[in-house]
């Protein structure tokens, strides 16, 4: 007689995984899908709520003005991708493959673009390249305002970016890769092309997606320096903020959110093909100092990181000139902020940058956790995982006018939430999520699988071991997250621009506002504080992650 086994009933473990997971699952409905969906809704209907199906993309395309957007906004994506990254893959060159005196200098200056608000080099080039600007004539009578700008400002933006991407994948080469072509005799140049080239070729592909989405989606830059040079993400503004047309601002954003979604749907498919270069017998590449590519790229680093530089000293110096370029004295006025509360809105940036990091921190570890650690319920985590990567691939301000559509609408409960605090902590964490995510997932990864089988065999809770162990061990990972998220949150104006309220305007927001009514000078004293605010955060990051590498990563020391 056989006797049938009964399922095993689910512990107090499962039954609350099972809830976090499915926690998780309505919120990213609820804060990304719907909204998502809304403005697909509203993309393909009439005026009237009629659907209009492809009616509404021909009367775009036949609009003149709109339709020379897309091409200015194709042409510039693929005019700096091409810049950003030439310049990227020499800088990072630089610092992996030379003998580069000062490297780690080299590689701070390269990350100072990532602390600023992408309005500030709009601003900065104003003041250098502008009609008063000090270095107007190197242009030979061009104006800075248009695609000139625009391409400058851009390339100051994604630099860093790209620097990132390319470095890492350099640095993960293995040395004897380089060693074995140094034995049968290669020279330089087919060790570039037959141990550098193939061993960076998806990276490098991903470093075109990723400038390339981010050139083509951003806001601040075009809208402060391109002029009568119109783009798509500036299109959106003008027809949701200036016309009130809300039906062509979706139809823009969803044109807007295509190519960014293909550069997306590209990046994932290069990152499944990238095989590991490195393990556990790899050996770090070390140069052979040769003075005449040392000099060169000495050269070039230097003449890259005095540009960066030079750039926010000019934003500096701006803010603190009485009447550029009539009174050059030196004050402290701008930072007054007469004409809009300027503290307050500095304030707002500091609560919601705070808040974002405290809540999204926590929400990111706990999902990656439930992700990566979770025991069953595939179907919940894979649709968790798959979720947590769309908000990559969503430009901020097609998030923040979805957002318009969904939280707005009268029947909709959660209107309330709109031109708060609260929606706009949960923008900006669901816009920053992904990176958090992988962040999360990446540190996760490289814990010991026993932990959570040792913590069953002892009868301790998953989640007690979670607090007690895997958080503690994983903590440079959470401080990453948590800086990555204040840093973004206080520079981030697309996310933003259309949901704050009369009592929640943010900092960034009051650059843009300042700027408009052509109060460039208060305007660049915000963004400068904007970015000794995020500079200072970066600092405290760097002391507090020293210590607690010394205090809880000692299990990785052998």
């Amino acid at each position: 007689m056989t006797s049938l086994s009964l399922p095993r009933p689910l512990s107090w473990d499962d039954k609350l995984q099972r809830g976090l997971l499915t926690l998780a699952c309505v919120l990213f409905l609820l804060a990304l899908v719907l909204p998502l969906g809304q403005i697909l809704h509203t993309a393909l209907v009439d005026d009237q709520g009629r659907f209009a199906g492809l009616g509404n993309i021909r009367r775009y395309l036949a609009t003149p003005a709109l339709g020379h957007s897309l091409l200015n906004t194709l042409t510039m994506g693929l005019l700096v991708t091409g810049l950003v990254t030439g310049l990227a893959f020499l800088y990072a060159y630089g610092l992996t493959r030379t003998r580069l005196p000062a490297r780690t200098l080299f590689k701070v200056v390269a990350m100072v673009p990532i602390l600023a608000p992408s309005l500030l080099p709009a601003i900065s080039l104003i003041y250098l390249f502008g009609n008063q600007g000090v270095l107007r004539h190197w242009l030979g009578g061009e104006s800075i305002y248009g695609p000139i700008g625009i391409v400058l400002g851009l390339s100051f933006w994604a630099f860093p970016h790209a620097v990132m991407l390319l470095s890492t994948a350099m640095g993960a080469t293995d040395g004897r890769l380089f060693e074995a072509c140094r034995v049968l005799r290669g020279g330089p140049v087919r060790a570039f092309f037959q141990v550098t080239l193939p061993g960076i070729k998806y990276a490098l592909l991903s470093t075109l997606m990723v400038v390339f989405t981010m050139v083509i989606t951003d806001f601040g830059v075009p809208k402060v320096i391109g002029g009568q040079y119109s783009m798509l993400a500036t299109d959106i503004y003008k027809q949701v903020v200036g016309q009130q047309n809300f039906t062509m601002g979706a139809l823009i954003s969803t044109l807007l959110l295509l190519p960014a979604l293909l550069a997306f749907a590209a990046d994932s498919w290069l990152q499944r093909r990238n095989k590991q270069l490195i393990d556990s017998r790899s050996l770090p590449y070390q140069p052979e100092p040769n003075a005449w590519r040392d000099g060169f790229f000495l050269l070039f680093c230097s003449l890259i990181a005095l540009a960066l530089l030079g750039v926010i000293a000019m934003a500096a110096y701006a803010s603190l000139v009485q009447f550029w370029p009539y009174n050059l004295d030196l004050s402290l006025d701008h930072y007054r902020f007469d004409l809009i509360d300027g503290w307050q809105a500095y304030g707002n940036s500091l609560r919601m940058a705070g808040l974002t990091a405290l809540f999204g921190t926590l929400i990111i570890f706990l999902a990656a956790y439930l992700v990566e650690k979770g025991q069953g319920q595939g179907g919940l985590r894979k649709l968790l995982h798959g979720l947590a990567m769309v908000p990559l691939a969503v430009p901020g301000l097609v998030l923040g006018l979805a957002y318009i559509f969904f939280f707005n609408q009268p029947g909709n409960p959660l209107k309330v939430l709109y031109g708060g605090m609260t929606l706009l902590v949960v923008s900006t964490i669901v816009h920053f999520y992904t990176v958090g995510h992988l962040t999360a997932i990446t540190a996760l990864k490289q814990l010991p699988a026993e932990i959570e089988a040792v913590a069953a065999s002892l009868r301790i809770s998953r989640f007690k071991a979670m607090w007690r162990i895997s958080l503690p061990m994983c903590l440079p990972a959470v401080l990453d997250v948590a800086i990555y998220l204040f840093v973004n949150a206080m520079t981030t104006v697309s996310a933003v621009v259309f949901l704050y309220g009369p009592d929640t305007m943010l900092a960034s927001i009051a650059v843009l506002n300042l700027d408009d009514s052509g109060n460039i000078a208060p305007a660049a004293a915000m963004a400068m504080l904007i970015f000794i605010t995020a500079l200072g955060a970066k600092l405290l990051h760097l002391a507090a992650s020293r210590g607690l590498l010394r205090l809880t990563q000692g299990w990785r020391q052998k």
